[in-house]
């Protein structure tokens, strides 16, 4: 008899809602189809740091996961299998039990790092993992790229609530962030038109402005993102004169926290992270001491970072999450690797790993940001997919192509592989599906 496939997944980064869902799947999935799962906790710190000698450790950092254990977990936020922000090729420290170990280093004016990636192909194999799924952004799955160079089978999952993770154009977790965001800002006009004031709210977005951008767009507000540096003065007169002729005599403005304008940079503070990110200070504070310096305008200054990020997934997230988990699993079934779960022009794709050379996604400022009024650019979407942006992926070929009314080149229905994100395709001049389709069709 076959031996089992044994399929490790773990989830690695900032939490967002709708991780719990792709766990579930895979797991349901897995089982289905006679695979083994197993969880590794703590993101990549559970491949760095477990000692499968130790009792203790395995039980702290490897769990089995069955039906039973993840039956209920998508109905909340967060990820069960709980998530750091760890770099193993570049450790600042080494676990007790590597201490005395060779492993490769360098020295440098801050100290030694220490690379641990033979530690983790070790550890993979004593766990006897055949398949390795990593849930993250850029960060977490710049490393799973290392991982595929070095021969490791691994399928990636992109989730950040940035939305800025190369060769897609959706992440899990940024339909709930810019829901969350909606609602705050929703909330807080009570008090910003109470008092008469410039609202300015802060929101993530490091290297790219989609969260600013897609909030400014469902609210009606004006926003600056890192893709294009705004004019201070022509800003605040912008929002002078919306403030003015609002009969509630207030306006808005959504900052992502890497915007900028001409004469000021993004200020950074703090030890950087093991990707080597340092905190920002908050763009939303120095714009307010702006305009209070030269207008005398009060202003109300929000923060809306974490309190996006928590809680359960939205609709959007929950479905795409759980897509993305049962197509990462039909890649290992198929014995694929190197790739990622995506969505192309609109579809569900199985696309390549993004080199992390290539760094965040940005926002296309040309067909996406008004660069004279800034707010989104509304006018032209007609043709566009879904989520209003397409990404351009050199020499990838999709699986499927519109004459086939969604059908995926590699067939397979559990797939959903160049399906829409509907996973519903009307066919064309057809308003409705036609009489009878589905009848009699058992239920699952």
């Amino acid at each position: 008899m076959a031996r089992k496939k044994r399929i490790g997944i773990l989830t690695g980064g900032g939490d967002v809602p709708g991780l719990n869902s792709v766990i579930k799947s895979v797991t349901y999935r897995g089982f289905e189809n006679g695979c083994e799962i197993v969880g590794i906790r703590r993101g990549w710190e559970g491949l760095t740091h477990v000692d499968l000698d130790d009792p203790a450790s395995r039980k702290r950092y490897v769990v089995d996961l069955d039906r039973e254990n993840t039956r209920t977990i998508d109905r909340s936020g967060g990820t069960v299998l709980h998530s750091t922000r760890t770099n193993p090729s570049r450790m600042k420290k080494l676990p007790a039990h590597l201490k005395d170990a060779d492993l490769p280093s360098e020295t440098g004016p801050k100290g030694t790092t220490w690379d641990l990636t033979p530690q983790v192909l070790r550890n993979l194999e004593r766990l006897g993992l055949d398949f390795l799924l990593a849930i993250g952004g850029d960060d977490t799955l710049s490393y799973a790229a290392k991982l595929d160079g070095l021969g490791v089978k691994v399928i990636a999952i992109p989730k950040t609530m940035d939305n800025d993770v190369q060769h897609t154009e959706y992440c899990i977790g940024f339909s709930t962030a810019i829901t969350r965001a909606i609602d705050a800002i929703d909330r807080q006009r009570t008090t910003v038109g109470s008092h008469e004031r410039i609202g300015i709210f802060r929101i993530f977005g490091r290297d790219a402005g989609f969260s600013a951008l897609y909030t400014a767009h469902v609210t009606s507000n004006r926003c600056v993102i890192p893709e294009y540096k705004v004019k201070l003065e022509k800003l605040i007169d912008l929002l002078l004169t919306e403030k003015r002729e609002n009969p509630s005599g207030y306006a808005l403005v959504i900052l992502s926290e890497g915007a900028e304008w001409d004469g000021y940079t993004v200020q950074e503070y703090g030890e950087p992270d093991p990707y080597g990110h340092r905190k920002k200070a908050s763009v939303a504070e120095v714009l307010a001491d702006e305009i209070k310096r030269r207008t005398g305008e009060e202003t109300i200054v929000s923060d809306l970072t974490y309190d996006l990020r928590s809680g359960d997934p939205d609709f959007i997230d929950k479905l795409i999450a759980s897509t993305y988990g049962t197509m990462a699993l039909d890649a290992v079934l198929a014995g694929e690797t190197g790739l990622m779960s995506a969505i192309v022009n609109g579809c569900f794709e199985l696309v390549p790993i993004p080199d992390p050379g290539l760094g965040p996604r940005k926002v296309d400022v040309a067909t996406m940001y008004n660069t004279d009024r800034y707010r989104p650019i509304y006018a032209d979407k007609r043709g566009l997919p879904v989520f209003l942006n397409r990404v351009a992926i050199p020499g990838f070929r999709p699986s499927w192509s519109p004459s086939q009314g969604g059908a995926a080149v590699r067939a397979a229905e559990p797939a959903r592989v160049g399906a829409p994100v509907a996973a519903a395709r009307l066919a064309p001049g057809r308003r409705k599906p036609a009489a009878g389709k589905g009848k009699g069709r058992k239920r699952r």
